[in-house]
Protein backbone atom coordinates (compact mmCIF):
# COMPACT_ATOMS: atom_id res chain seq x y z
CA UNK A 1 0.00 0.00 0.00
CA UNK A 2 1.33 3.38 -0.74
CA UNK A 3 1.99 5.58 1.08
CA UNK A 4 0.59 9.52 0.67
CA UNK A 5 2.78 12.45 2.55
CA UNK A 6 -0.29 14.63 3.29
CA UNK A 7 1.15 16.95 5.71
CA UNK A 8 4.85 16.42 5.51
CA UNK A 9 7.12 18.76 4.27
CA UNK A 10 10.05 17.45 5.72
CA UNK A 11 12.15 15.69 3.17
CA UNK A 12 14.34 13.46 5.89
CA UNK A 13 10.93 12.34 7.30
CA UNK A 14 9.58 11.92 3.86
CA UNK A 15 12.61 9.89 2.72
CA UNK A 16 12.56 7.45 6.08
CA UNK A 17 9.27 6.82 6.54
CA UNK A 18 8.86 5.81 2.59
CA UNK A 19 6.50 8.02 1.64
CA UNK A 20 5.75 8.73 -2.15
CA UNK A 21 8.11 10.84 -3.91
CA UNK A 22 7.90 12.83 -7.07
CA UNK A 23 11.88 12.87 -7.65
CA UNK A 24 12.62 16.86 -8.55
CA UNK A 25 16.54 15.91 -7.48
CA UNK A 26 18.36 16.69 -11.29
CA UNK A 27 16.06 20.13 -11.35
CA UNK A 28 17.56 20.60 -7.81
CA UNK A 29 21.32 20.09 -8.70
CA UNK A 30 20.92 22.48 -11.25
CA UNK A 31 19.39 25.49 -9.02
CA UNK A 32 22.17 25.32 -6.86
CA UNK A 33 24.57 25.83 -9.42
CA UNK A 34 23.46 29.30 -8.90
CA UNK A 35 24.10 31.58 -5.88
CA UNK A 36 20.56 33.72 -5.29
CA UNK A 37 17.04 33.22 -5.98
CA UNK A 38 13.57 33.81 -5.58
CA UNK A 39 10.86 31.34 -6.07
CA UNK A 40 7.13 32.47 -6.43
CA UNK A 41 4.49 29.60 -6.16
CA UNK A 42 1.20 29.35 -4.79
CA UNK A 43 0.16 28.01 -1.25
CA UNK A 44 0.57 24.05 -0.85
CA UNK A 45 2.27 23.86 -3.88
CA UNK A 46 5.57 21.98 -2.75
CA UNK A 47 7.78 24.90 -1.46
CA UNK A 48 8.57 23.84 1.75
CA UNK A 49 9.52 20.19 0.58
CA UNK A 50 11.88 22.13 -1.51
CA UNK A 51 13.62 24.10 0.64
CA UNK A 52 13.84 20.95 3.35
CA UNK A 53 15.21 19.00 0.66
CA UNK A 54 18.05 21.90 -0.71
CA UNK A 55 18.69 21.89 3.70
CA UNK A 56 19.21 18.23 3.87
CA UNK A 57 21.66 18.96 0.44
CA UNK A 58 23.54 20.98 1.64
CA UNK A 59 24.09 19.51 5.04
CA UNK A 60 25.83 16.57 3.10
CA UNK A 61 23.19 13.93 3.81
CA UNK A 62 24.13 11.72 0.66
CA UNK A 63 21.92 8.91 2.64
CA UNK A 64 18.58 10.76 2.59
CA UNK A 65 19.47 11.04 -1.78
CA UNK A 66 20.33 7.36 -2.51
CA UNK A 67 18.00 6.03 -5.68
CA UNK A 68 17.43 9.39 -6.72
CA UNK A 69 18.78 11.21 -9.28
CA UNK A 70 21.10 13.42 -7.94
CA UNK A 71 23.40 10.99 -7.13
CA UNK A 72 23.76 10.69 -11.30
CA UNK A 73 25.04 13.98 -10.41
CA UNK A 74 26.81 14.96 -7.61
CA UNK A 75 30.33 13.30 -6.61
CA UNK A 76 31.74 15.80 -3.70
CA UNK A 77 28.52 16.10 -1.02
CA UNK A 78 30.39 18.83 0.76
CA UNK A 79 28.50 20.38 4.12
CA UNK A 80 27.79 23.65 4.32
CA UNK A 81 26.76 25.78 7.31
CA UNK A 82 22.57 26.17 6.50
CA UNK A 83 20.32 28.74 7.62
CA UNK A 84 16.76 28.10 7.58
CA UNK A 85 13.98 30.66 8.30
CA UNK A 86 10.13 29.33 8.12
CA UNK A 87 7.96 32.42 8.31
CA UNK A 88 4.71 30.52 7.31
CA UNK A 89 3.50 31.32 11.45
CA UNK A 90 5.00 34.88 11.73
CA UNK A 91 2.41 37.96 12.03
CA UNK A 92 2.97 40.74 13.77
CA UNK A 93 5.83 42.56 14.29
CA UNK A 94 7.12 41.35 17.79
CA UNK A 95 6.32 37.72 16.71
CA UNK A 96 9.06 38.53 13.70
CA UNK A 97 11.43 39.72 16.15
CA UNK A 98 11.24 37.46 18.82
CA UNK A 99 11.77 34.58 15.84
CA UNK A 100 14.49 35.96 14.38
CA UNK A 101 16.50 36.80 18.19
CA UNK A 102 15.75 32.50 18.76
CA UNK A 103 16.87 31.38 15.38
CA UNK A 104 19.97 33.67 15.51
CA UNK A 105 20.96 32.35 19.25
CA UNK A 106 20.76 29.13 18.44
CA UNK A 107 22.95 29.39 15.57
CA UNK A 108 25.70 31.69 17.62
CA UNK A 109 25.89 28.42 19.84
CA UNK A 110 27.26 26.92 16.72
CA UNK A 111 29.08 29.81 15.34
CA UNK A 112 30.31 31.99 18.36
CA UNK A 113 30.48 36.01 17.65
CA UNK A 114 32.71 38.19 19.46
CA UNK A 115 29.96 40.47 20.47
CA UNK A 116 26.19 40.44 20.37
CA UNK A 117 24.60 43.53 18.71
CA UNK A 118 21.36 45.08 18.90
CA UNK A 119 20.79 45.20 15.13
CA UNK A 120 19.27 41.85 14.13
CA UNK A 121 20.69 42.32 10.80
CA UNK A 122 24.27 43.25 11.61
CA UNK A 123 24.32 39.99 14.03
CA UNK A 124 23.11 38.01 11.72
CA UNK A 125 25.61 38.62 8.91
CA UNK A 126 28.36 38.24 11.68
CA UNK A 127 26.84 34.73 12.36
CA UNK A 128 27.44 33.46 8.58
CA UNK A 129 30.97 34.83 8.48
CA UNK A 130 31.85 33.10 11.40
CA UNK A 131 29.92 30.14 10.36
CA UNK A 132 32.25 30.25 7.17
CA UNK A 133 35.16 30.97 9.36
CA UNK A 134 34.65 28.02 11.38
CA UNK A 135 33.67 25.43 8.68
CA UNK A 136 35.50 26.62 6.09
CA UNK A 137 32.41 26.50 4.14
CA UNK A 138 30.83 29.41 2.44
CA UNK A 139 26.76 29.63 4.59
CA UNK A 140 23.06 28.48 2.57
CA UNK A 141 20.46 31.01 3.96
CA UNK A 142 17.09 29.15 2.91
CA UNK A 143 13.70 31.36 3.66
CA UNK A 144 10.27 29.76 3.04
CA UNK A 145 7.56 32.05 2.75
CA UNK A 146 9.00 35.45 3.32
CA UNK A 147 5.58 37.31 2.25
CA UNK A 148 3.58 35.35 5.01
CA UNK A 149 4.68 38.47 7.67
CA UNK A 150 3.39 40.92 4.87
CA UNK A 151 0.22 39.09 3.29
CA UNK A 152 -1.30 38.53 6.41
CA UNK A 153 -1.77 42.01 7.08
CA UNK A 154 -2.70 43.54 3.90
CA UNK A 155 -6.26 45.08 2.88
CA UNK A 156 -7.39 43.67 6.49
CA UNK A 157 -9.31 46.80 7.20
CA UNK A 158 -7.86 47.66 10.54
CA UNK A 159 -5.97 50.75 10.90
CA UNK A 160 -3.87 49.36 13.68
CA UNK A 161 -2.53 46.49 10.65
CA UNK A 162 -1.05 49.54 8.31
CA UNK A 163 1.60 50.28 10.86
CA UNK A 164 2.32 46.72 11.90
CA UNK A 165 2.56 46.02 7.77
CA UNK A 166 5.19 48.57 7.72
CA UNK A 167 7.09 47.58 10.53
CA UNK A 168 7.54 44.35 9.16
CA UNK A 169 8.24 45.94 5.64
CA UNK A 170 11.42 47.56 7.13
CA UNK A 171 12.35 44.69 9.39
CA UNK A 172 12.58 41.96 7.03
CA UNK A 173 14.15 44.96 4.56
CA UNK A 174 16.51 45.93 6.89
CA UNK A 175 17.36 42.13 7.43
CA UNK A 176 17.72 41.22 4.07
CA UNK A 177 19.99 44.19 3.59
CA UNK A 178 22.50 41.10 5.05
CA UNK A 179 23.41 39.37 2.33
CA UNK A 180 24.63 41.98 0.69
CA UNK A 181 27.74 42.79 3.06
CA UNK A 182 27.74 39.08 3.67
CA UNK A 183 27.95 37.81 -0.06
CA UNK A 184 31.13 36.91 -0.22
CA UNK A 185 30.77 34.64 2.93
CA UNK A 186 27.52 32.76 0.80
CA UNK A 187 27.15 29.92 -1.25
CA UNK A 188 23.33 29.89 -1.76
CA UNK A 189 20.53 31.91 -0.95
CA UNK A 190 16.77 31.03 -1.75
CA UNK A 191 13.85 32.84 -0.77
CA UNK A 192 10.60 31.16 -1.71
CA UNK A 193 6.68 33.07 -1.14
CA UNK A 194 3.18 33.55 -3.07
CA UNK A 195 4.38 36.90 -4.19
CA UNK A 196 7.34 39.04 -4.98
CA UNK A 197 6.73 42.82 -4.16
CA UNK A 198 7.65 45.15 -6.54
CA UNK A 199 7.10 48.85 -5.06
CA UNK A 200 8.41 48.50 -1.30
CA UNK A 201 12.12 48.05 -2.39
CA UNK A 202 12.04 44.43 -0.30
CA UNK A 203 15.27 43.28 -1.88
CA UNK A 204 16.93 46.26 -2.97
CA UNK A 205 19.06 45.78 0.41
CA UNK A 206 21.17 43.08 -1.56
CA UNK A 207 22.55 41.44 -5.05
CA UNK A 208 18.70 41.54 -7.14
CA UNK A 209 17.89 37.65 -6.80
CA UNK A 210 17.35 35.69 -9.90
CA UNK A 211 13.46 35.64 -9.77
CA UNK A 212 12.91 32.23 -11.21
CA UNK A 213 9.11 31.95 -10.61
CA UNK A 214 8.52 32.03 -14.64
CA UNK A 215 11.60 30.60 -15.95
CA UNK A 216 11.74 27.78 -18.08
CA UNK A 217 14.77 25.81 -16.63
CA UNK A 218 12.74 25.32 -13.22
CA UNK A 219 9.06 25.61 -14.13
CA UNK A 220 8.66 22.15 -13.22
CA UNK A 221 9.96 22.58 -10.30
CA UNK A 222 7.18 22.40 -7.69
CA UNK A 223 3.75 20.43 -8.75
CA UNK A 224 3.46 17.34 -10.78
CA UNK A 225 3.88 16.95 -14.36
CA UNK A 226 1.44 14.53 -16.50
CA UNK A 227 4.59 11.67 -16.72
CA UNK A 228 5.31 12.28 -13.26
CA UNK A 229 1.06 11.11 -12.33
CA UNK A 230 1.22 8.39 -14.91
CA UNK A 231 4.84 7.05 -13.61
CA UNK A 232 4.80 7.60 -9.97
CA UNK A 233 1.34 7.45 -9.14
CA UNK A 234 0.15 4.39 -11.55
CA UNK A 235 -0.81 2.29 -8.63
CA UNK A 236 -3.21 5.03 -6.88
CA UNK A 237 -4.82 5.86 -10.99
CA UNK A 238 -5.55 1.60 -10.58
CA UNK A 239 -7.00 2.21 -7.28
CA UNK A 240 -9.34 4.94 -8.16
CA UNK A 241 -10.24 3.41 -11.12
CA UNK A 242 -11.62 0.44 -9.16
CA UNK A 243 -13.30 2.62 -7.02
CA UNK A 244 -15.13 4.91 -9.62
CA UNK A 245 -15.84 1.73 -11.71
CA UNK A 246 -14.42 4.08 -14.80
CA UNK A 247 -11.37 3.00 -16.78
CA UNK A 248 -7.52 3.85 -15.93
CA UNK A 249 -7.36 6.17 -19.29
CA UNK A 250 -11.09 8.06 -18.32
CA UNK A 251 -9.58 8.24 -14.55
CA UNK A 252 -6.64 9.94 -16.44
CA UNK A 253 -8.91 12.61 -17.94
CA UNK A 254 -10.93 13.45 -14.56
CA UNK A 255 -7.64 14.02 -12.95
CA UNK A 256 -6.47 16.52 -15.62
CA UNK A 257 -9.56 17.95 -15.49
CA UNK A 258 -9.74 18.72 -11.96
CA UNK A 259 -6.63 19.61 -11.33
CA UNK A 260 -4.19 19.89 -14.21
CA UNK A 261 -3.64 22.98 -16.49
CA UNK A 262 -1.47 25.15 -14.09
CA UNK A 263 1.85 27.02 -16.28
CA UNK A 264 4.52 28.26 -14.92
CA UNK A 265 6.50 29.49 -17.58
CA UNK A 266 6.17 30.34 -21.88
CA UNK A 267 6.53 26.40 -22.38
CA UNK A 268 3.06 25.66 -20.93
CA UNK A 269 4.30 22.32 -19.70
CA UNK A 270 0.93 20.88 -17.97
CA UNK A 271 1.45 21.33 -13.79
CA UNK A 272 -0.95 19.86 -11.81
CA UNK A 273 -1.69 20.50 -8.42
CA UNK A 274 0.59 18.09 -5.87
CA UNK A 275 -1.40 19.03 -2.43
CA UNK A 276 -5.09 18.04 -4.60
CA UNK A 277 -3.54 14.74 -6.10
CA UNK A 278 -2.07 13.58 -3.10
CA UNK A 279 -5.17 13.95 -1.02
CA UNK A 280 -7.08 12.35 -3.79
CA UNK A 281 -4.64 9.04 -3.69
CA UNK A 282 -4.53 9.39 -0.12
CA UNK A 283 -8.77 9.25 0.22
CA UNK A 284 -9.49 7.97 -3.35
CA UNK A 285 -11.61 10.23 -3.79
CA UNK A 286 -12.02 12.96 -6.44
CA UNK A 287 -12.99 16.33 -4.40
CA UNK A 288 -11.71 19.85 -4.23
CA UNK A 289 -9.04 19.94 -1.78
CA UNK A 290 -6.41 22.82 -2.46
CA UNK A 291 -9.29 25.72 -2.62
CA UNK A 292 -10.80 24.64 0.31
CA UNK A 293 -7.85 24.09 2.34
CA UNK A 294 -5.62 26.44 0.10
CA UNK A 295 -7.82 30.28 -0.12
CA UNK A 296 -5.77 32.95 2.25
CA UNK A 297 -8.16 35.45 3.51
CA UNK A 298 -6.08 38.20 1.80
CA UNK A 299 -8.10 36.87 -1.29
CA UNK A 300 -11.60 37.08 0.37
CA UNK A 301 -10.40 40.49 1.65
CA UNK A 302 -9.56 41.38 -2.26
CA UNK A 303 -12.48 40.69 -3.81
CA UNK A 304 -14.49 42.20 -0.72
CA UNK A 305 -12.78 45.40 -1.51
CA UNK A 306 -12.08 45.82 -4.91
CA UNK A 307 -14.43 47.91 -7.05
CA UNK A 308 -14.13 45.40 -10.46
CA UNK A 309 -15.45 42.72 -11.25
CA UNK A 310 -13.46 39.85 -10.82
CA UNK A 311 -14.75 37.53 -14.00
CA UNK A 312 -13.59 40.55 -16.01
CA UNK A 313 -10.03 39.24 -15.56
CA UNK A 314 -10.81 35.72 -17.10
CA UNK A 315 -10.21 35.10 -20.47
CA UNK A 316 -8.03 37.82 -21.29
CA UNK A 317 -4.83 38.64 -22.76
CA UNK A 318 -2.20 40.40 -20.60
CA UNK A 319 1.76 41.41 -20.92
CA UNK A 320 3.98 39.94 -18.18
CA UNK A 321 4.49 43.12 -15.97
CA UNK A 322 0.52 43.45 -15.36
CA UNK A 323 0.36 39.93 -13.45
CA UNK A 324 3.85 39.37 -12.31
CA UNK A 325 4.30 43.02 -10.54
CA UNK A 326 2.64 42.87 -7.28
CA UNK A 327 2.15 46.38 -6.00
CA UNK A 328 -0.42 45.36 -2.89
CA UNK A 329 -3.57 47.15 -5.29
CA UNK A 330 -7.37 46.31 -4.01
CA UNK A 331 -8.14 48.30 -6.86
CA UNK A 332 -6.04 45.88 -9.27
CA UNK A 333 -6.15 42.17 -7.89
CA UNK A 334 -4.66 40.09 -10.52
CA UNK A 335 -0.93 39.77 -9.67
CA UNK A 336 -2.66 38.20 -7.01
CA UNK A 337 -5.27 36.13 -8.55
CA UNK A 338 -2.00 34.74 -11.09
CA UNK A 339 -0.02 34.35 -8.39
CA UNK A 340 -1.76 32.67 -5.65
CA UNK A 341 -2.55 30.42 -8.35
CA UNK A 342 -6.78 30.80 -9.55
CA UNK A 343 -5.29 32.35 -12.91
CA UNK A 344 -2.67 30.76 -14.41
CA UNK A 345 -1.24 30.97 -18.22
CA UNK A 346 -3.12 29.49 -20.78
CA UNK A 347 -1.72 30.68 -24.25
CA UNK A 348 1.16 32.95 -25.16
CA UNK A 349 1.25 34.99 -28.16
CA UNK A 350 5.35 35.67 -28.52
CA UNK A 351 4.44 38.30 -31.11
CA UNK A 352 3.04 40.44 -29.00
CA UNK A 353 4.88 38.91 -25.54
CA UNK A 354 1.40 38.61 -23.86
CA UNK A 355 -0.36 35.93 -22.14
CA UNK A 356 -4.06 34.75 -22.00
CA UNK A 357 -5.26 33.95 -18.27
CA UNK A 358 -7.55 31.63 -16.80
CA UNK A 359 -8.90 29.86 -14.78
CA UNK A 360 -6.28 26.64 -14.23
CA UNK A 361 -8.77 23.68 -13.85
CA UNK A 362 -12.25 22.99 -12.46
CA UNK A 363 -11.55 22.86 -8.97
CA UNK A 364 -10.40 26.08 -9.32
CA UNK A 365 -13.20 27.42 -11.65
CA UNK A 366 -15.77 25.97 -8.95
CA UNK A 367 -14.11 27.16 -5.65
CA UNK A 368 -13.96 30.61 -7.54
CA UNK A 369 -17.15 30.50 -8.25
CA UNK A 370 -18.36 30.00 -5.35
CA UNK A 371 -16.05 32.39 -3.62
CA UNK A 372 -17.41 34.89 -5.93
CA UNK A 373 -21.17 34.25 -5.20
CA UNK A 374 -20.40 33.98 -1.46
CA UNK A 375 -18.82 37.49 -1.07
CA UNK A 376 -20.73 39.13 -3.79
CA UNK A 377 -23.73 38.43 -3.31
CA UNK A 378 -24.02 37.47 0.44
CA UNK A 379 -26.83 35.25 0.18
CA UNK A 380 -28.30 33.26 3.29
CA UNK A 381 -29.59 30.83 0.87
CA UNK A 382 -27.47 27.17 1.01
CA UNK A 383 -25.46 27.64 -2.21
CA UNK A 384 -24.69 23.58 -2.46
CA UNK A 385 -28.10 22.75 -1.80
CA UNK A 386 -29.59 25.51 -4.47
CA UNK A 387 -27.19 24.17 -6.91
CA UNK A 388 -28.68 20.81 -6.89
CA UNK A 389 -31.71 21.54 -7.24
CA UNK A 390 -31.17 24.11 -10.18
CA UNK A 391 -29.38 20.92 -11.93
CA UNK A 392 -32.40 18.64 -11.55
CA UNK A 393 -35.17 21.37 -12.86
CA UNK A 394 -32.38 21.96 -15.86
CA UNK A 395 -32.09 18.07 -16.49
CA UNK A 396 -36.09 17.80 -16.57
CA UNK A 397 -37.00 21.02 -17.86
CA UNK A 398 -39.28 22.42 -15.22
CA UNK A 399 -39.07 25.94 -16.02
CA UNK A 400 -41.69 26.81 -13.61
CA UNK A 401 -38.97 25.15 -10.40
CA UNK A 402 -36.25 27.21 -12.01
CA UNK A 403 -37.48 30.43 -11.52
CA UNK A 404 -38.96 29.59 -7.80
CA UNK A 405 -34.88 28.95 -7.85
CA UNK A 406 -34.23 32.23 -8.81
CA UNK A 407 -36.39 34.10 -6.96
CA UNK A 408 -35.83 32.40 -3.22
CA UNK A 409 -32.09 33.16 -4.21
CA UNK A 410 -32.07 36.68 -4.83
CA UNK A 411 -34.95 37.33 -2.75
CA UNK A 412 -32.39 36.14 0.44
CA UNK A 413 -29.50 38.23 -1.05
CA UNK A 414 -29.63 41.47 1.53
CA UNK A 415 -30.38 44.73 -0.09
CA UNK A 416 -27.15 46.67 1.03
CA UNK A 417 -25.66 44.76 -1.71
CA UNK A 418 -27.49 45.74 -4.38
CA UNK A 419 -26.10 49.30 -6.10
CA UNK A 420 -28.19 52.04 -6.03
CA UNK A 421 -26.72 55.09 -7.76
CA UNK A 422 -27.65 54.30 -11.54
CA UNK A 423 -29.48 52.00 -14.02
CA UNK A 424 -25.93 51.26 -15.79
CA UNK A 425 -24.60 50.31 -12.50
CA UNK A 426 -28.18 48.57 -11.26
CA UNK A 427 -28.08 46.42 -15.12
CA UNK A 428 -24.88 45.57 -14.46
CA UNK A 429 -25.35 44.04 -10.78
CA UNK A 430 -28.24 42.00 -12.13
CA UNK A 431 -26.54 40.72 -15.52
CA UNK A 432 -23.40 39.72 -12.99
CA UNK A 433 -25.45 38.22 -10.28
CA UNK A 434 -26.89 35.89 -12.96
CA UNK A 435 -23.42 34.92 -14.68
CA UNK A 436 -23.01 33.86 -10.89
CA UNK A 437 -24.93 31.68 -10.27
CA UNK A 438 -25.15 30.34 -13.83
CA UNK A 439 -21.80 29.26 -13.50
CA UNK A 440 -22.04 27.52 -10.44
CA UNK A 441 -23.33 25.15 -12.34
CA UNK A 442 -20.25 24.43 -14.16
CA UNK A 443 -21.29 20.81 -15.16
CA UNK A 444 -23.40 22.11 -18.31
CA UNK A 445 -21.67 24.30 -21.21
CA UNK A 446 -22.55 27.87 -20.28
CA UNK A 447 -22.04 30.95 -22.26
CA UNK A 448 -22.89 34.79 -21.45
CA UNK A 449 -23.57 37.20 -23.69
CA UNK A 450 -23.44 34.74 -26.67
CA UNK A 451 -22.65 36.09 -29.88
CA UNK A 452 -25.13 34.93 -32.57
CA UNK A 453 -26.08 36.34 -36.12
CA UNK A 454 -28.52 39.12 -35.20
CA UNK A 455 -27.09 40.20 -31.75
CA UNK A 456 -26.31 38.82 -28.51
CA UNK A 457 -27.90 35.90 -25.76
CA UNK A 458 -28.01 37.26 -22.37
CA UNK A 459 -27.20 33.63 -21.31
CA UNK A 460 -27.31 29.82 -22.92
CA UNK A 461 -27.19 27.09 -21.06
CA UNK A 462 -26.59 23.42 -22.82
CA UNK A 463 -27.51 20.21 -20.69
CA UNK A 464 -27.45 16.88 -22.13
CA UNK A 465 -31.33 16.71 -22.48
CA UNK A 466 -32.25 20.90 -23.17
CA UNK A 467 -31.14 23.69 -24.64
CA UNK A 468 -32.13 27.08 -22.76
CA UNK A 469 -31.93 30.46 -24.06
CA UNK A 470 -32.18 33.23 -21.36
CA UNK A 471 -33.08 36.84 -21.84
CA UNK A 472 -33.27 39.41 -18.69
CA UNK A 473 -34.93 42.97 -18.62
CA UNK A 474 -34.20 45.06 -15.61
CA UNK A 475 -37.73 46.75 -14.80
CA UNK A 476 -39.18 46.07 -17.83
CA UNK A 477 -41.31 42.81 -18.82
CA UNK A 478 -40.93 39.08 -19.18
CA UNK A 479 -42.83 39.45 -22.44
CA UNK A 480 -40.04 42.12 -23.86
CA UNK A 481 -37.36 39.53 -23.42
CA UNK A 482 -39.09 36.41 -24.48
CA UNK A 483 -40.18 39.36 -28.20
CA UNK A 484 -36.12 39.55 -27.98
CA UNK A 485 -34.98 36.32 -28.41
CA UNK A 486 -37.80 35.54 -31.33
CA UNK A 487 -37.14 38.41 -33.20
CA UNK A 488 -33.10 38.17 -33.24
CA UNK A 489 -33.43 34.92 -33.91
CA UNK A 490 -31.29 33.33 -31.11
CA UNK A 491 -32.75 30.12 -31.55
CA UNK A 492 -32.12 29.79 -35.08
CA UNK A 493 -28.57 28.34 -34.24
CA UNK A 494 -30.00 25.23 -32.82
CA UNK A 495 -32.71 24.71 -35.27
CA UNK A 496 -31.27 21.28 -36.60
CA UNK A 497 -30.22 20.57 -32.81
CA UNK A 498 -32.22 17.12 -31.79
CA UNK A 499 -32.61 18.37 -28.03
CA UNK A 500 -35.91 20.53 -27.11
CA UNK A 501 -35.32 23.80 -27.30
CA UNK A 502 -36.76 26.62 -24.13
CA UNK A 503 -37.01 30.07 -24.49
CA UNK A 504 -37.23 31.94 -21.06
CA UNK A 505 -37.76 35.76 -20.95
CA UNK A 506 -37.41 37.25 -17.18
CA UNK A 507 -37.31 40.82 -15.93
CA UNK A 508 -35.51 41.50 -12.50
CA UNK A 509 -37.03 44.50 -10.41
CA UNK A 510 -34.39 46.79 -8.83
CA UNK A 511 -36.89 47.48 -6.51
CA UNK A 512 -37.20 43.82 -4.94
CA UNK A 513 -33.97 42.66 -5.82
CA UNK A 514 -35.42 39.47 -7.68
CA UNK A 515 -37.24 38.14 -10.61
CA UNK A 516 -40.68 40.09 -11.04
CA UNK A 517 -41.83 38.15 -14.42
CA UNK A 518 -40.68 34.73 -16.03
CA UNK A 519 -42.73 33.47 -19.16
CA UNK A 520 -40.96 30.25 -20.76
CA UNK A 521 -41.67 28.63 -24.51
CA UNK A 522 -40.51 25.21 -25.88
CA UNK A 523 -39.23 26.17 -29.72
CA UNK A 524 -41.68 23.85 -30.72
CA UNK A 525 -44.75 26.17 -29.40
CA UNK A 526 -43.57 29.19 -31.62
CA UNK A 527 -46.29 28.33 -33.89
CA UNK A 528 -48.84 26.09 -32.19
Amino acid sequence: MLLYPIGIQDFETLRQGGFVYVDKTDLIYKLTRGHVYFLGRPRRFGKSLLVSTLKYYFLGRRDLFEGLRIMELETEWQQHPVFHFDFNRITTPADLQEYLRISLAEWEKLYPIDITPENLALRFSMVIASAHKKTGRKAVVLIDEYDKPLLDLLETGRPDDVHLLQENRELLKKFFSTFKAADEHLRFVLLTGVTKFSQISMFSGFNQPDDISMDPRFDTLCGITGEELHTVFADGIHELAVAYDMTEEAIKEELKLMYDGYHFSNRLVDIYNPFSLINCFSKNQIDSYWFRSGTPSLMVRLLANTQEEVMQYTSQWYLQRMFVDYKADKEMPLPMLFQAGYLTIKAVNNLTRSYLLDYPNREVREGMMMLLTSNYLQSRENPVSWINNMLAALQTGDTEQMRRLFTVFLAKTPYSMRPKKDQKDRELYFHYTFYLLMRLISCYTVYTEKQLSEGRADCIVETTEHVYIFEFKLDGTAGQALRQINDRGYARAFEADPRPVVLIGASFSSKTGTIEEWEAQHLADKNS
